[in-house]
């Protein structure tokens, strides 16, 4: 095993990473500006039967069919109607060998902040019960604290259809629904 210096733990202690932060009830909450492809604002969903509740369905994004979960539901925090606020941020998920991209609903984005390696927590243990294994830590950003998330580690485990079963079950839904007719 290699020793690392006080000096060279402080150089990886600097070491910063962004981060984009977004509110969830009163919460702050922050992912790798990396895994963000872009946000947008709330628009319906296709639903898919049987999803579970914290999928809100899926949209079609340039052609791309994505998932959109609702965080609120996801985390057991009550949920709120959606308004002017309410956002979708788009992220790529590493899911095994592939990467997904997942729609992720949350009341509104925050800021972007640059967070230091050394200035990371680590999360409260709440016992075996309780499942943390997706927060990266805690850090103070101005005078908030910020939960830091691993979006591949909490959505990375979804059960999610493959983009070709959805499209197909969107085309066959579509398909399904009466069409119109103009007089």
């Amino acid at each position: 095993m290699t020793q690392i210096t006080q000096q060279e733990q402080a150089i990886a202690d600097d070491i910063s990473q962004q981060y984009l932060t977004f509110i969830m009830a009163s919460e702050e909450y922050g992912v790798d500006i990396l895994s963000v492809q872009e946000i947008r604002g709330w628009e319906a969903t296709t639903i898919i039967p049987n999803s579970p509740s914290h999928v809100k369905g899926v949209i079609n994004l340039r052609g791309t069919i994505v998932p959109i979960i609702d965080l609120r539901q996801r985390f057991g925090i009550e949920t709120l109607e959606y308004g002017a606020t309410t956002v979708v941020i788009v992220v790529k998920v590493a899911i095994a060998s592939d990467h997904k991209v997942i729609g992720i609903v949350v009341d509104a984005v925050s800021d972007v902040f640059s967070v230091n390696h050394g200035d990371v927590r680590s999360a409260p243990d709440f016992g075996d019960e309780t499942d943390l294994g997706f927060i990266k830590g805690l850090t103070n950003a101005e005078d908030k604290m910020v939960i830091l998330l691993d979006i591949n580690k909490l959505l990375g485990s979804e059960i999610l259809p493959e983009a070709s079963q959805l499209s197909n079950l969107i085309h066959n839904i579509d398909a399904q629904q009466p069409q119109a007719v103009n007089e």
